[in-house]
């Protein structure tokens, strides 16, 4: 059983690093926003929960929705939280109930894959596994945002520019952000043509 469920957590961790860019970017947007350590790990724990809940209903076979439906919302999701940290200095009392929803919508995109992986282990040693797994990538993506962000915060404040922070880091990285993933809710609606 505890060979399982290491399975699973590795299964878990890999499917945000470095399989999941779509998972990365959705947790720098949440870093971008964040305003400190304790709304950081509870807004990626609310994600999480939420992942976990759809994704096992998935996984059971008791919920299914179209990945023609659920990829687009995914990168919509993405590009939501970008421009949100974009636009506002602070987190909005809607964000916890908007990571949520979006969680849902992620955990139903790797639901299919998952239930293929259950087909022979023990279904809640198997969730729980993939779900600590999930929440140390998500962790270690936060641990090396905040290297990089506190390496800028010291250049600014090294240069006397301290102010500049949002200017010059959150607010490019969220765009960059934001433009990856509007370019995959066209993409993954298919409007780029050529296929």
């Amino acid at each position: 059983m505890i060979d399982n469920l290491l399975a699973f957590i590795e299964l878990g961790f890999k499917h945000i690093l470095p399989l999941g860019l779509d998972h990365i970017l959705f947790i720098v947007a949440i870093f971008l926003n964040a305003r400190s350590w304790t709304s950081l790990v509870l807004q990626a724990t609310t994600f999480t929960v939420a992942h976990t809940i759809t994704l096992g209903f998935a996984a059971a076979g008791l919920i299914h929705m179209p990945a023609s439906i659920v990829e687009p919302l995914i990168a919509l999701s993405i590009a939501v939280l970008a421009i949100e940290a974009i636009v506002f200095e602070k987190s909005n009392v809607w964000r916890l109930p908007v990571i949520f929803a979006f969680g849902l919508f992620h955990g139903l995109g790797f639901g299919e894959i998952m239930k293929a992986y259950l087909t022979n282990a023990d279904f809640a040693t198997g969730l729980a596994g993939f779900t600590i797994g999930v929440e140390l990538g998500q962790l270690t993506v936060i641990a090396g945002a905040a290297m990089v962000a506190f390496a800028v915060r010291l250049g600014l404040k090294a240069a006397n520019r301290s102010q500049l922070y949002r200017r010059v880091f959150v607010q490019p990285v969220a765009a960059v952000i934001a433009l990856v993933g509007l370019y995959w809710v066209v993409e993954r609606l298919g409007w780029l043509g050529g296929e």
